[in-house]
């Protein structure tokens, strides 16, 4: 081999050298490149999820809002029922009482009671279906907030605070109530 070829050799070496240096540092550069643009993307995406965590949680704050509205309108869409029915029940309560009596008057003709009575057992029924219920009263502790005391006996038969007898019946709408129930109380 002549000493040109073997300068051409050694010039052809070199170039290649320098081509894979040149190669390498240019895969350097571009592996800098990427690693700073997926630097880049993890802190977009790092604030991304932030923003969505942020989202969610507002959007669980307002899905709780929006239950405890209906919750809290139902409530009230029952209240305001259970008002209106025990104003209007209220006002009927009077007629119920003189049906009463008029069934507990004496009459020969007994088809005409039973009518009344049939009629009379279906405006209770009327009432049971709407969630009106007469208010349990005899034989139980007085209590003022159900009952309405208007005679007091002294009789050792009975417990204390006992009702003993009722003169006008009660009655409530769930906790609504209508009209309180009129007792004599022993002890």
């Amino acid at each position: 081999m002549s000493k040109k070829d073997k300068e051409e050799e050694i010039l052809e070496e070199e170039m290649v050298e320098e081509t894979i240096q040149e190669e390498e540092e240019q895969e350097d550069e571009q592996e800098v490149k990427e690693n700073s643009k997926i630097e880049t993307l993890k802190a977009q995406l790092k604030q991304e999820k932030e923003k969505s965590e942020e989202y969610y949680e507002h959007l669980k704050r307002n899905m709780a809002e929006f239950d405890n509205f209906k919750k809290r309108i139902s409530k009230e869409k029952d209240m305001m029922y259970n008002s209106i029915s025990a104003d209007i029940v209220g006002k009927l309560l009077p007629t119920l009482d003189t049906f009463e009596k008029a069934l507990s008057a004496e009459t020969t003709d007994e088809s005409f009671k039973e009518g009344m009575l049939m009629i009379y057992n279906q405006v209770i029924d009327t009432l049971k279906s709407i969630g009106v219920e007469e208010i349990e009263a005899m034989n139980t502790t007085f209590d003022p907030n159900i009952h309405e005391a208007v005679m007091h006996v002294e009789d050792e038969n009975y417990g204390e605070k006992e009702v003993v007898d009722v003169f006008r019946k009660g009655y409530k709408i769930g906790d609504k109530i209508i009209r309180h129930t009129m007792v004599k109380v022993a002890n």
